[in-house]
């Protein structure tokens, strides 16, 4: 493992992580970029994406990402397929411990990403890019017409309900047997549209059709004919090292950062999805930028010390 010490490391090589590892590597700070996995982030998974700005007739997420990678390795950001298991602040100093040992960095940015947790029921995976999305807002154009279902509780889904009732032909509402998470002021206003059905007290458990979704079949027995499944549960956190790390987050794992992208410890900031903001491509894109200004004046502040 090498001794570099890095002016800043990037965790995580989704849009948000590539977008500040462009930004820094292109301002000859030593950059490296860490992905446990595949550098690209859930965007790998997204099969069409029409609302990225520069692409008129839309591109694929891995096509997309491939760019961002390209763009990046340009400009000398250096990447390595690492999972960080623990973050340590030595003040100007702070040191990951990844699988493969020690990394060092006067700077670091988390941009792990989130998670949604899913059904797990039969088809849920067969049909991802399918009729099955996770995001209403990305996805909700290509069901224009159609008739769709929106799977959860909480608010977010309560607003992906008011945004396909725009397009969609139909919407169902299915928050599970344990129903909405509070009661949403939005619930009364959507039972007055006609195109919006509430389905209670009950729980997908398969979804199915042949090359596309075509229904969905509920534990009471029913099964509903539809053209796509929105999957909107709470967001998992994909990063387990943050609370020994002592970084702040809400009660729902996002974590907290400042205009600058700072988190509570200094020299420490984050981006993209975990920060639970947007949840865009394009907004991922934007705080990894911030995130990236705000990191390399931090290591020019460290510099004249």
């Amino acid at each position: 493992m090498s001794e570099d010490i890095y002016d800043i490391i990037i965790i995580g090589g989704g849009p948000g992580g590539l977008t500040a590892a462009i930004y820094a590597a292109r301002h000859n700070n030593m950059t490296l970029v860490l992905e446990g996995n595949k550098l690209g982030g859930k965007t790998l998974q997204a099969h069409w994406v029409e609302n990225y700005p520069g692409f008129p007739d839309g591109i694929s997420g891995p096509n997309l990402m491939a760019l961002m990678e390209k763009q990046a390795a340009k400009f000398g950001a250096e990447f390595s397929t690492e999972t960080v298991v623990g973050i340590a602040d030595f003040g100007e100093t702070k040191m990951l411990t990844t699988r493969k040992g020690i990394r060092q960095a006067k700077a670091i940015i988390i941009a792990t990403g989130v998670s949604r947790r899913s059904l797990s029921v039969e088809g849920e995976n067969e049909f991802k890019g399918r009729g099955v999305s996770y995001c209403g807002v990305c996805d909700g154009p290509f069901f224009r017409d159609k008739t769709v279902a929106i799977i959860g509780g909480g608010h977010e889904a309560v607003h992906d309900i008011e945004i396909l009732a725009e397009s969609s032909a139909k919407v169902y509402a299915i928050p599970g047997k344990k129903g909405f998470n509070e009661e949403y002021p939005e619930i009364e206003h959507l039972k007055k549209n006609p195109k919006v059905e509430f389905i209670y007290d009950t729980d997908i458990t398969e979804i199915g059709g042949t090359n596309f979704v075509e229904y969905v079949k509920l534990d009471n027995g029913d099964e509903v004919k539809l053209d796509g499944v929105f999957i909107i549960l709470e967001h998992v956190s994909a990063s387990t090292i943050l609370g020994d790390a002592g970084v702040e987050t809400d009660a729902g794992g996002c974590i907290m950062v400042d205009r600058d992208q700072m988190t509570n410890i200094e020299g420490l900031f984050a981006a993209g999805d975990c920060c639970c903001k947007g949840m865009q491509i394009v907004t991922a894109t934007g705080t990894g930028a911030q995130a990236a200004l705000n990191a390399m004046k931090y290591v020019k502040r460290l510099g004249r010390k």
